[in-house]
């Protein structure tokens, strides 16, 4: 399944409306460290291993395409 994923920094939450994301990360956007917090957030939010979490599209952005296998 994919999802739309929106980020917001310096915050910690998670918002799913269908298949739309909003996420807020910690971690400062540099050396992919939000990314690992995202992945690690979305894992966990749908009960999944995090090697099942991949960004599909967006990696340097706050708009991303992520999906959950």
């Amino acid at each position: 399944m994919r999802y739309l994923v929106r980020i917001k920094l310096n915050k910690d939450f998670l918002k799913q409306e269908g298949n739309k994301i909003t996420i807020g990360v910690r971690a400062k956007p540099e050396d992919g460290k939000a990314n690992e917090e995202l992945l690690k957030k979305i894992a966990r939010h749908f009960k999944v291993p995090i090697s099942s979490v991949r960004i599909v599209s967006g990696r340097r952005s706050r708009n991303k395409i992520i999906e959950v296998l």
